[in-house]
C-alpha cells in the first residue's frame, strides 16, 4: 500500500527518516523540504539512512551538526554544505539529528536512539531479539569506517585514521605503523584479518576512491585530481585508476556527468 508525501503529518510525527541508497537522485525536492523544515519546528527528530541526508541538509537543517554519510558522497557533501561536519563514523545520533553511512549502520543508530530515550534493560532486550538475525558489517576495503566495529583493535583504528587523514600527502607503511606503537609486520597481520588487504593496497584504493569521488562532484583537472589523491604524476593516476576501475578517469567523468 503506497503512501504519498503530501498526506503526511509531519507536525504530528516525533521522528522522519529520509531513507536513501545508491539509486536515489540526490535533488531537491521543494515539498520535502517543507515537510522536514515544519517537522523541525514542531520538535521532530529528524534522520538520514545511507544519502538520505542529503535532503535534510539541503533544506538546511543540517547545518552545525555531525553527519554520517556513504563514502561515495563525502567530497560531494563537503563541497555543498560547508556548514555540515560530515564524519567518517558509521553513525552519529547528534541532538536532534541522526544519520548513518549505509544499511548495516542503521540499527545500531537506532539502537543508540533507543538507548537514549529509555532503560537499558529494553535496550538489552531488543538486542537479544535481534541478535540472532544481526551479522557482522561487511568491509569494502576502500570505504572502511573507523568505528564500524567497536572491537577494532585501538592500534588498527589509529592506522586508518591517519591513513585517511593524509590522502593528498601518503606517508609511508612505516611510518603508519610506527605512529600507531606496533610493528610492520603486526600492522600487516591486522589489516589482512580486519580489512581484508595489506596496508598498502588499502590505502591505494582509499586514496583512488577519493580520486572518483573528486572526479564525479567537482570540475577539478585530471591533473588536480592526481595530485589531491596522492599521486605524483597523471599517468600513474591514470594507470592506478584503470586498473581498479576498469576504466580511464576521463571516461569516467564522462559516464557520471551524463
Amino acid at each position: 500500500m503506497g503512501f504519498r508525501l503530501a498526506d503526511l503529518q509531519e507536525r504530528q510525527q516525533q521522528l522522519i527518516l529520509v531513507c536513501g541508497g545508491f539509486r536515489v537522485q540526490l535533488q531537491a525536492d521543494p515539498l520535502l523540504r517543507t515537510k522536514l523544515r515544519q517537522a523541525d519546528a514542531a520538535g521532530a527528530m529528524l534522520g538520514g539512512l545511507w544519502n538520505g541526508a542529503y535532503l535534510i541538509a539541503e533544506a538546511g537543517l543540517l547545518d552545525g551538526y555531525e553527519c554520517a554519510f556513504h563514502p561515495d558522497g563525502w567530497v560531494m557533501m563537503a563541497e555543498l554544505f560547508t556548514k555540515v561536519k560530515v564524519t567518517g563514523h558509521s553513525h552519529v545520533v547528534d541532538r536532534r539529528r541522526i544519520s548513518c553511512a549505509g544499511a548495516n549502520s542503521s540499527l545500531s543508530m537506532m539502537l543508540k536512539v533507543v538507548r537514549r530515550g529509555t532503560r537499558q534493560e529494553l535496550v538489552s532486550a531488543v538486542e537479544e531479539v535481534l541478535s540472532c538475525d544481526k551479522m557482522r558489517e561487511t568491509f569494502d576495503v576502500s570505504v572502511v569506517s573507523i568505528d564500524i566495529d567497536p572491537t577494532l583493535p585501538q592500534s588498527l583504528k589509529t592506522a586508518l585514521e591517519l591513513m585517511n587523514s593524509n590522502i593528498e600527502d601518503p606517508i609511508g607503511v612505516d611510518e603508519v605503523a610506527q605512529y600507531a606503537g606496533i610493528s610492520r609486520r603486526h600492522l600487516k597481520r591486522l589489516f589482512c584479518q580486519h580489512v581484508k588487504a595489506t596496508p598498502p593496497r588499502y590505502y591505494l584504493e582509499l586514496r583512488l576512491t577519493h580520486a572518483r569521488q573528486l572526479l564525479q562532484y567537482t570540475n577539478k583537472p585530471l591533473l588536480e585530481v592526481a595530485i589531491a589523491s596522492g599521486f605524483v604524476t597523471s599517468s600513474h593516476f591514470q594507470r592506478r585508476f584503470r586498473e581498479m576501475f576498469d576504466i580511464a578517469p576521463g571516461q569516467f567523468r564522462k559516464r557520471t556527468n551524463r
